[in-house]
């Protein structure tokens, strides 16, 4: 089947991509991302071990990030001393390299992947790093935030012809218009995150709702969130809002070394992001009221109808006196039916507490 035929075509919606065989849109479950970034903390067996155990938590996939250290930074960034408690090198130069996998590392985590069955792909900070991961055949491409206003990149990997997820933090609504703008002529397909690109990010700056702005705006575009808050509730509320990525950092342990530990997402954390997100979709239902055979027993026992308020005589007109509201409900007349109750005829003779049904009433005399 082609990558064209799984997506849906009109009068579904629009927004769509289709990643690595797993279609994206407003219908499919969410696309949950674990961002490993360099978490791994450049041992390659970690980084093996972080991709098994988002297997296991039920991730959709894995993301790394992927510099060309010494082209991307300027010399004075590259060389500056980095006397920090999550250093790995003595300058930041030093400290970039030692986290970042090449070439013979990223085809030893492909061939992981394809065992595990879960999509591995990553960020491209650069040009060289886009080429990099384009001769790996990946299956997407990530534009992190900070490259959002980087329309010679975003335009570069848009050409590569996969699909493209940009993050959205510190831009402007122009900046992210810019970018879609100039990624819709080249690749349609395309998916933008909210983001807040603080680590981590305070609730009150999430801006969550921006997701249905962006919805609104770009019906083109699948819309999801990059998250850098602690826990996992804002995932859900993202979700209901419409968004259908959600992309989360990811750790083995929150105390390990490294800057994106302390707000990342251990084992356990992403199992019931995973876990949530998708009773999430299924609590949704589709907007139709429904009233559901495991409802009925409870509410049945614990609901009301009409009953005789005491004995009461065949011919006699019934008053308010004479009908009481009680549970169970399910064999008699609702309460809604009082007024059409009251001031009719009765039928038949009636003990205290029977139901009063529609056939035992004559006619207002």
């Amino acid at each position: 089947m082609t990558v064209e035929a799984l997506i849906p075509r009109e009068p579904t919606p629009r927004r769509a991509v289709v990643i690595d065989g797993q279609l994206i849109c407003d219908e499919a479950p969410c696309w949950v991302i674990a961002e490993i970034g360099h978490n791994h903390q450049g041992d390659l067996e970690t980084c093996r071990q972080l991709f098994r155990e988002a297997k296991a938590a039920g991730a959709s996939a894995v993301k790394l990030q992927k510099r060309n250290n010494p082209t991307l930074f300027t010399r004075e960034m590259y060389n500056r001393p980095y006397d920090h408690e999550n250093s790995f090198g003595r300058t930041y130069g030093e400290h970039r390299e030692f986290l970042e996998f090449g070439a013979a590392e990223y085809a030893e985590l492909q061939q992981c992947a394809r065992e595990l069955g879960i999509t591995f792909f990553a960020t491209a900070f650069d040009l060289p790093s886009a080429d990099f991961l384009a001769r790996l055949d990946m299956p997407a491409y990530k534009i992190a935030s900070a490259d959002l206003r980087n329309i010679p990149l975003i335009t570069h990997v848009a050409r590569l012809g996969k699909p493209i997820i940009i993050s959205t933090g510190g831009g402007t609504l122009d900046d992210v218009r810019r970018a879609h703008d100039a990624v819709m002529p080249i690749n349609r397909q395309l998916a933008i995150l909210q983001c807040t690109a603080s680590y981590p990010a305070a609730f009150e700056e999430l801006d969550l709702r921006v997701i249905e702005t962006y919805r609104r705006l770009f019906g083109d575009a699948v819309v999801g969130l990059s998250a850098h808050d602690n826990g996992i509730a804002m995932a859900m509320a993202a979700y209901v809002l419409g968004a259908r990525i959600i992309e989360k950092h990811f750790t083995l342990n929150r105390a390990m070394k490294g800057t994106d530990h302390a707000f990342s997402l251990e084992p356990v954390g992403l199992r019931k992001t995973v876990r949530d997100l998708t009773r999430v979709r299924v609590a949704l239902g589709d907007g139709t009221k429904r009233v559901f055979p495991s409802e009925i027993p409870g509410i049945t026992k614990m609901g009301k109808k009409l009953v005789a308020a005491r004995p009461l005589r065949s011919g006699q007109v019934l008053d308010s006196e004479d009908v009481s509201i009680k549970s169970p409900g399910g064999d008699g007349l609702a309460p809604f039916e009082l007024a059409h109750v009251i001031g009719r005829v009765l039928r038949k003779d009636l003990d205290t507490d029977e139901a009063i049904q529609l056939d035992m009433l004559g006619p207002r005399p």
